[in-house]
């Protein structure tokens, strides 16, 4: 798995789960339609059939909507009472996220964005990749705003 996909997985996982659940509540509600059908037989083969349909119809929309990336990691920095400035900090974003944030991932990370300049750690490369990574963030279904990818 790639650094960005694990930080995206880090942000976006608990909405995508979240989406999920309310999907299976609409699976849950055709169950009087099952009492309805063993009145009569033979619509209960199609009423699966369309219930499985409208099913799957709520979860795309849910992926779809933009996950506001603020509000998951301030979220996430207060549940763990954490202090790391994420907001321009390549390492503190990581750290948040429980991704290595050792030179070497950052590298890796910085190769995956395809970062041209020298991969020696410098705060040139630091600054670049939290601005990369928010805008990838962005790209990918992620409301950020445009300070933190300018």
């Amino acid at each position: 798995m790639s650094i960005f996909s694990k930080i995206k997985g880090a942000i976006f996982g608990g909405k995508a789960e979240a989406g999920e659940r309310p999907a299976t509540a609409p699976t849950l509600a055709p169950a009087p339609q099952k009492d309805v059908a063993a009145q009569a037989p033979q619509p209960a083969p199609a009423t699966p059939a369309a219930s499985a349909t409208p099913a799957a119809a709520p979860a795309a929309p849910a992926a779809s909507s933009p996950v506001d990336v603020i509000a998951s990691l301030e979220a996430t920095a207060k549940a763990k009472g954490s202090d790391l400035n994420w907001r321009s900090s390549i390492v503190d974003l990581m750290k948040l996220l429980d991704i290595d944030s050792s030179l070497a991932n950052r590298k890796d990370l910085a190769k995956e964005l395809h970062y041209t300049g020298d991969l020696d750690g410098s705060a040139e490369m630091n600054i670049w990749l939290h601005k990369a990574v928010m805008r990838e963030l962005a790209k990918n279904g992620g409301k950020v705003p445009s300070e933190l990818t300018d």
